[in-house]
């Protein structure tokens, strides 16, 4: 009998899932996953240990389900990529495999391995799939067959191979007949710290997270436009965590939001969430053809030359949420303690830190991976790049936000940073966005820490810093 091996990485999922459908679409052969943990390999990418909470909730219900349709799911752990590649080496000799069946990871560590992986199984034949984004990386491309370096361009190519054919979703399998000698199920506990996540605001299993997909594109999407960019609200999808362990696909996203609301494609409503997908997207297909993305690089070459600060104080005052503006500072606290930051906050903070405290972007892209539960290195360095003004399509570098009045433009009547920040909880509403100036005239002491910097000064030091390094 022939065997087929899948072997899950971030696809926890049993719809729509490629390399899984793929395996199971001969019905004579047995079937078995796999899932191997590589806790050394997490600790170097700085996975956070509320997405490893998140990630052991969903492999142990994906092993429930797969059950139910007799495909038993094998538990391994191997510290790192090289180990993991002898572990399912040893897992393929031991089962006597004939296919292995796995779904693309785009980041250049992940890439290295599943090379390896084909160079060393011999006589096992690799299938591997685009399982993860709508469309394969080097299939939306400039006229002259280049990567797009601009987002906008990419969109409306992307948008008009979408309008010619939609990627289709597959079934979850058909139930059969559960392989014969194959280890009991064991307890699937992963070797890394882990954190409680909020179940009710990153689902904990595949059927809660379609649940919420199938919430999200009726009326919210269709209020998302106007309500994304303000952190008191609950606007956007909180999905992004599905997506980074592939509990949902891209494809689950597309179809369902098209079925509430057709004009999509063609800016009707939930147009801009599709834009956020394909902005996904874009940074996924970015990373695949320049792959120094992954290795701490920035885009634009002369941006290494920047001089970073190297004030430890600073850095600390940030992550810890005590830089003395509210808006950055209660969006930090939002982060620590849910392992989640508002989209728009994302913005703010780091271009606080970058911009204010002239501190490396690598710095903050690092904290955040420790912190997210929706981790993503693709949507992280895009995300950390475009702010400081170092990646592709990025913010020109003297575009920096006040913090100030970003705060007064996002949360106006100071809801969110009350919400964070109980110290500020008697701060009148119109100061709320500069309370010291507030209490010093009435009196008042504030359990707040004053502003670390000036914003104007330090919008001075950045811009010198940055044309320093681009006339060098």
């Amino acid at each position: 009998m022939t065997t087929h091996l899948v072997w899950f990485r971030a696809d926890l999922r049993l719809h729509d899932n490629l390399a899984l459908a793929a395996a199971c679409r001969d019905r004579r052969a047995r079937v078995i996953a796999l899932y191997i943990a590589t806790p050394g390999q997490w600790q170097r990418h700085s996975m956070s240990p509320r997405q490893a909470a998140l990630i052991q909730s969903h492999l142990t219900a994906l092993r429930r389900s797969l059950k139910e349709r007799g495909i038993p799911l094998l538990f391994r752990e191997a510290d790192d990529f090289s180990a993991s590649v002898n572990m399912l080496e040893q897992v393929c000799s031991e089962l006597n495999v004939d296919n292995l069946f796995y779904n693309y990871q785009y980041e250049v560590n992940e890439r290295q391995r599943d090379a390896q992986v084909e160079k060393r199984l011999k006589g096992v034949a690799c299938q591997g799939f685009d399982d993860s984004v709508l469309l394969p990386p080097g299939s939306v491309m400039t006229g002259n067959h280049q990567m797009y370096k601009v987002f906008t361009p990419f969109k409306t190519a992307f948008l008009k191979r979408l309008q010619e054919a939609l990627p289709e979703c597959v079934r979850a399998p058909e139930k059969r007949e559960c392989p014969a000698n194959v280890e009991k199920d064991g307890e699937i506990a992963l070797n890394y710290p882990a954190a409680d996540f909020d179940p009710q605001a990153f689902p904990g299993d595949e059927n809660a997270a379609l649940a919420r997909l199938r919430r999200f594109c009726g009326e919210p999407v269709a209020r998302y436009d106007a309500q994304r960019d303000f952190p008191a609200v609950e606007g956007t999808s909180r999905l992004s965590a599905c997506l980074a362990i592939g509990a949902l696909s891209p494809r689950q996203c597309l179809h369902r939001l098209l079925a509430e609301h057709p004009d999509a494609l063609t800016g009707g409503a939930g147009a801009v969430w599709l834009s956020e997908l394909i902005w996904r997207e874009f940074y996924r297909h970015l990373m695949t053809y320049h792959p120094e993305l992954c290795k701490h690089r920035p885009f634009i070459g002369w941006t290494d030359g920047v001089k970073w600060s190297d004030n430890k104080s600073h850095l600390e005052a940030w992550q810890r949420g005590r830089t003395g503006y509210p808006i950055v500072d209660a969006a930090m606290r939002q982060l620590a303690e849910t392992g989640w930051m508002h989209n728009r906050l994302r913005m703010i903070v780091a271009s606080f830190l970058v911009k204010d405290l002239l501190i490396d972007w690598r710095e903050g892209e690092r904290w955040f991976m420790s912190q997210l539960i929706d981790g993503d290195l693709a949507a992280n360095n895009g995300g950390w790049q475009w702010a400081a003004s170092t990646g592709t399509d990025a913010a020109p570098y003297f575009r920096i936000f006040n913090p100030t009045t970003q705060g007064e433009r996002f949360d106006k009547a100071g809801n969110f940073i009350r919400r964070w920040l109980p110290a500020l909880e008697e701060v009148p509403e119109k100061s709320i966005h500069a309370p010291w100036a507030w209490a010093d005239k009435a009196g008042v002491r504030l359990d707040y820490p004053r502003p670390i910097v000036d914003h104007g000064e330090a919008r001075k030091a950045t811009l010198a810093a940055y044309e320093a390094a681009r006339k060098a």
